[in-house]
């Protein structure tokens, strides 16, 4: 099931209030006595667009990665290994979830897949004990002139990626 909207914030693992045009499924996995499957995007899924490229990025635990925001690109992430805390943020004149902040846990202990279209501000804190890696399943090739960043502590984005006790 794809959440969508106010669905977004049913699936475990997400906090915030829900950005338009964020997708989030949980993924299939197929455990045995071998190992597992773990099912990331099919060309048959309503989300798949056409296929840019596919890439892997690693985050150590405690590790703040972004702030990104593609132009043009639409991500499918998934965390395979590891876990991570996924932060969006919409930014987007035009969206009616302009201001919004959602932070997504995602990896080994919640496997999902998050689709972000283009103009959503992300990035992502390594969580856990361990190395997480990132598969990414994008739409198009990478292209540095469609990606702008900023630093993850800016106030343009009103986030602390401080750990949250309690």
């Amino acid at each position: 099931m794809i959440h969508r909207n106010q669905d977004l914030l049913k699936v475990t693992g997400v906090k915030g209030q829900p950005i338009m045009g964020i997708l989030i499924e949980k993924l299939k996995t197929i455990p045995d006595e071998r190992g597992y499957i773990l099912h990331m995007l099919r060309c048959d899924n309503p989300v798949f667009e056409r296929f840019g490229e596919i890439y892997f990025s690693t985050v150590y635990p405690g590790v703040v990665k972004g702030w990104h925001i593609h132009k043009k690109m639409t991500l499918n992430y998934a965390v395979p290994v590891g876990m991570i805390k996924l932060v969006l943020y919409d930014d987007r004149i035009e969206s009616a979830s302009r201001g919004n902040l959602m932070e997504v846990f995602m990896g080994e202990r919640n496997h999902l897949r998050v689709t972000i279209p283009p103009g959503i501000w992300n990035g992502t804190k390594g969580i856990g004990t361990s190395m997480a890696i990132i598969a990414n399943c994008a739409d198009l090739p990478h292209d540095s002139n469609e990606i702008d960043r900023m630093d993850p502590f800016s106030s343009a984005i009103p986030y602390q990626w401080d750990l949250a006790h309690g």
